[in-house]
């Protein structure tokens, strides 16, 4: 039984390994682009994929810096991992000591 070879141009899209998107840069922008992927022998895809994970960083860093801004004004005490199981500790005591206090009370 023979199994016959698919030319590349009869592949189905869902063997394609990535997606393809067309864009549109303005003119004085592809040349820059072009003049970049030609200097560091890099194709333009390959550009563009560089282009989009420097966005993701810097995107992620700006989510992250805002969450640590907005962690930091939770934080008028600026307690530290280290002050955790000493704070855990005397809220419990506080806790255990308020219960023995109801339970003298009531009885």
């Amino acid at each position: 039984m023979a199994i016959a070879k698919r030319k590349s141009s009869e592949r189905k899209s869902s063997e394609r390994k990535s997606r393809v998107y067309t864009i549109s840069l303005p003119p004085d922008m592809a040349k820059q682009a072009e003049a970049i992927a030609k200097s560091e022998s890099r194709t333009m895809s390959e550009l563009f994929r560089e282009a989009f994970r420097a966005y993701q960083d810097n995107r992620n860093r700006r989510a992250l810096e805002e969450a640590a801004a907005y962690g930091a004004t939770r934080n008028p005490y600026s307690y530290t991992e280290e002050d955790i199981p000493r704070l855990v500790k005397e809220v419990r005591a506080e806790m255990r000591a308020e219960r023995e206090r109801k339970t003298r009370a009531a009885g």
